[in-house]
């Protein structure tokens, strides 16, 4: 795996490509939560708040462990500060969430991080690859024995339900509901499906909020990998990032360790995306 700190891009430096992957990162994981229905705002104890330039998704009944508790897309148009951090853990509590997660790119973390993280009990977690990739750069062409198109309404809670079992999240219904908010074009989202004969077997999706659009997550259901949805998925995507006019693409997987192989990194890689940074998960466990 190549580690970096620098982008491998001769027009892109850190800062900027910083600003590019955690801005649209931040923009989709706000968008998919906000999305959610009323009802299941309140059974879940769902928040969503924008501070100091980022954006704080919580959820207090969080059923996968985790995953929708999540601070992140600081420290580009605001310094990261103790007050800052202080504000998000707020968030948490008020939301009764067990465990958060503040993803925190490392090249604007304060020179007093280790004294904030000892103050809350903040332990480093797993690492997180940022990828980007310039729209420019022709995709390679793919092939699938599946059909792949984009998303229609009726389809939103097979599609839903592909990205909970793909991903291998509880299929309950308040998720599920929460995670057909991804189907809605209006908040900017552009999602995929792929169907073996009349069954959408693996659901993928792009979010576009700003200069990056967000490679936001592809899943397959166990019975259909191997078939090329995810190669599909990553070339009409990226023809409909071009379209749209945009000049940059964003993703992120977790980073591989001694011995280690994320499937996912490697197909990103192969299909022009550069690492720019990686970025350590800070997790935070209510007292």
């Amino acid at each position: 795996m190549v580690s970096s700190s620098q982008p491998h891009h001769p027009s892109l430096d850190l800062a900027a490509a910083v600003r590019l992957a955690e801005g649209a990162e931040a923009e989709f994981m706000i968008a998919m939560a906000a999305g959610a229905p009323p009802d299941v705002q309140a059974e879940l104890r769902m928040s969503q708040v924008r501070l100091g330039g980022g954006v704080v998704v919580a959820m207090g009944g969080d059923p996968t462990g985790g995953y929708w508790n999540k601070a992140l897309g600081f420290g580009v148009a605001e310094p990261v500060t103790a007050d800052l951090v202080e504000e998000v853990l707020g968030v948490y509590r008020g939301a009764g969430s067990a465990a958060a997660v503040l993803q925190i790119a490392p090249s604007v973390l304060p020179e007093d991080w280790e004294e904030i993280c000892a103050r809350h009990g903040i332990v480093a977690g797993g690492t997180w690859v940022k990828l980007l990739r310039a729209t420019a750069l022709e995709p390679a062409q793919a092939s699938s024995s599946l059909r792949v198109e984009p998303l229609g309404p009726r389809d939103a809670a097979a599609w839903a339900h592909a990205y909970c079992v793909g991903f291998g999240m509880p299929e309950l219904p308040p998720l599920v509901a929460m995670m057909e908010a991804g189907t809605d074009t209006r908040a900017g989202f552009h999602p995929y499906g792929a169907w073996d004969g009349d069954s959408l077997v693996a659901a993928a999706n792009l979010h576009v909020a700003g200069p990056a659009g967000a490679f936001c997550g592809a899943a397959t259901l166990p019975e259909a990998r191997g078939r090329g949805a995810q190669s599909m998925f990553m070339l009409v995507r990226l023809q409909a990032a071009r379209a749209i006019g945009l000049e940059w693409v964003s993703a992120e997987t977790w980073q591989e360790g001694e011995g280690q192989h994320n499937a996912s990194l490697h197909n990103m890689l192969r299909a022009g995306f550069f690492e720019a940074y990686s970025r350590t998960n800070w997790v935070w466990r209510a007292p």
